[in-house]
C-alpha cells in the first residue's frame, strides 16, 4: 500500500543525501565547494600575470618576439588559464547531486552543457589571451635563419591569434550551463539569492559570448559575475557538507 505524501505543498524537497550503502555526499559538496573558490583564485592569478606582461592580441611577430621576451611569464599565465578548467567539472557533478532531487532532467542538462564546456577549454589550444602553441612557435621563430622562415612561423602565429579572437561556442555553452543550473535551484537545496545571482550571471554570459568582441563591455561584467557565482556556489556547498550527515562508516570510526 503507498505511503501517504506527508510533506507539506510548497516545500522543496531536500538535497540528495545518501549514495547508497550507507555512504553520503559530504566529501564532494566540501571537495567541489573548495575547488569552486581555488578556481577564482588561481584565475585571478592569472589575471595578475597578465597585467604584468599583457600579451598582444593583434600581430603574429610581435607576439612571437614577446613570448621570447617574457616566456616564463607567458607559460604560466596560459597553464594558469587552462588547467583550472577542470575544477568547474567537479562543481556541475556536485551540483547535479544536490539538485537531483529537485529535478533531475534539468539538473542532467544543465551537468552536461555546463561541465562539457570546461572540459572542451582543456582540448581547446587557444586560452583567448594566448596559447602554448605560440610558445614553440616563439622558440622556432628566435632559432630562425633567414627571413622566409621567420614569416612563415610568423603567420602561423598570426592564425592563432585570429582564432583567439573568435567567439567559441564552448563560451556559450558554459554560461548557458550556469543559467540551467540556477533555475533548478530557484526549487531549494541552495539559497534562492545564489539562484537568481546565476541566472543572471548565465543570461549575460550567453548574450556576452556571443558579442563578445562587438559589445566587449558586457563580457567583462559577465566575467566579474562568473567569478563571483563560483566563489558563492564554493561557499554554499561547503556549507551544504556541514548540513549533510556523516556516513555510518566515518560515525562508527568516531566512535
Amino acid at each position: 500500500m503507498d505511503q501517504p505524501n506527508t510533506r507539506p505543498r510548497g516545500q522543496p524537497r531536500p538535497a540528495a543525501a545518501t549514495a547508497g550503502g550507507g555512504q553520503t555526499w559530504r566529501r564532494l559538496y566540501f571537495w567541489a565547494g573548495i575547488s569552486s573558490v581555488l578556481f577564482v583564485a588561481l584565475l585571478i592569478l592569472a589575471l595578475v600575470l597578465d597585467f604584468a606582461a599583457p600579451p598582444p592580441v593583434h600581430g603574429g611577430a610581435g607576439t612571437l618576439e614577446f613570448i621570447a621576451r617574457n616566456k616564463g611569464n607567458y607559460v604560466a599565465e596560459q597553464l594558469l588559464w587552462i588547467v583550472p578548467s577542470i575544477l568547474p567539472v567537479l562543481v556541475f557533478v556536485a551540483l547535479f547531486v544536490a539538485l537531483a532531487p529537485l529535478d533531475k532532467s534539468l539538473a542532467l542538462l544543465a551537468t552536461v552543457v555546463g561541465g562539457l564546456s570546461w572540459t572542451l577549454i582543456l582540448a581547446v589550444p587557444v586560452t583567448s589571451r594566448g596559447s602554448l602553441v605560440l610558445v614553440y612557435l616563439s622558440d622556432r621563430y628566435a632559432e630562425a635563419d633567414d627571413d622566409a622562415a621567420r614569416l612563415r612561423y610568423a603567420t602561423a602565429a598570426e592564425a592563432i591569434v585570429a582564432e583567439n579572437n573568435t567567439p567559441a561556442v564552448v563560451g556559450v555553452l558554459s554560461a548557458l550551463g550556469i543559467l540551467l543550473v540556477s533555475v533548478v535551484m530557484l526549487q531549494g537545496v541552495l539559497p534562492r539569492t545564489l539562484a537568481w545571482l546565476g541566472i543572471a550571471t548565465g543570461g549575460l554570459g550567453v548574450v556576452a559570448e556571443a558579442l563578445r568582441h562587438a559589445v566587449p563591455e558586457f563580457y567583462w561584467g559577465y566575467g566579474v559575475l562568473l567569478w563571483v557565482w563560483f566563489v558563492a556556489v564554493g561557499f554554499a556547498l561547503i556549507r551544504l557538507a556541514a548540513r549533510t550527515p556523516r556516513s555510518r562508516g566515518d560515525r562508527g570510526r568516531l566512535a
